[in-house]
């Protein structure tokens, strides 16, 4: 019987070069097992499959993703991080994703979910494992401003757009002025920095509106333009919050 060995082994005879280096190659995704990526140093290959290694391979150390995604209605604050691997997929990366990225399994790895969305919310939400982006989008998420389009029916109060620039109350405290304006008959722009969880809603609720529908389109300098729903691309180099 034909013995398989370790793909780290076989990358080290064939390029050549040490085993640590092999599985540097592994796992930056650059070596093909019969024409399929393999990012798994210990996965073990047979004689008669074919390794190679990519023409543009580097032993450089990966740098950290952020994935911009333009969540679908339906998906709960407490089920993101699990129902990821269902929109972080090949078949749902933009097809003209301009980082040229080739999407890995590392990439889905110590992802931090920045800025969270309810289930009845739809729109932007960023995914990232840049330490450098966690830290102005979460710990000083209260200076980036977020802006929103929301749907909505009823009958707005005397001097309520007014009341929603500036004047309501969340959670027992007074509200920092924010820029609230109509867009259609129906619809309304929030521009506001760090929103809290059920916070538009219960403005809206305050001057005699229900939210019908509400969408994420941009964080900090961010849009959301270019992103179908459900579809998600990499931030590019030059890109910044």
């Amino acid at each position: 019987m034909t013995e398989s060995v370790r793909l780290a082994k076989r990358v080290a005879e064939i390029v050549p070069c040490s085993r640590r280096e092999a599985e540097q190659y592994i796992e930056g995704g650059w070596i093909l097992v019969d024409g399929q990526v393999i990012e798994e140093s210990g996965f073990r290959v047979l004689p008669q499959q074919i390794v190679e290694r990519l023409p543009c391979a580097t032993l450089f150390p990966a740098l950290p993703v952020t994935i911009l995604l333009h969540k679908p209605v339906g998906i709960g604050v407490q089920v993101e991080k699990q129902a990821l691997p269902a929109y972080i997929t090949t078949e749902n990366h933009i097809v003209d994703d301009r980082s040229d990225m080739r999407f890995l399994k590392r990439h889905l790895i110590n992802l931090s979910l920045t800025n969270a969305l309810d289930a009845s919310s739809s729109g932007l939400m960023v995914f990232t494992q840049d330490w450098r982006i966690k830290r102005k989008l979460i710990e000083d998420g209260a200076r980036i401003e977020q802006e929103f389009i929301v749907d909505v029916s009823g009958e707005l109060v005397s001097n309520g757009l007014a009341l929603l620039n500036h004047g309501l109350y969340f959670n027992g405290r007074p509200l920092a002025p924010i820029n609230v304006s109509w867009q259609s008959e129906s619809r309304l722009r929030f521009a506001v920095k760090g929103p809290q969880d059920g916070q538009i809603a219960h403005m809206c609720k305050a001057v005699g509106l229900t939210v019908d529908a509400m969408r994420r389109i941009r964080i900090g300098r961010m849009p959301l333009a270019g992103l179908a729903v459900g579809q998600w691309r990499y931030l590019l180099g030059y890109e910044r919050f």
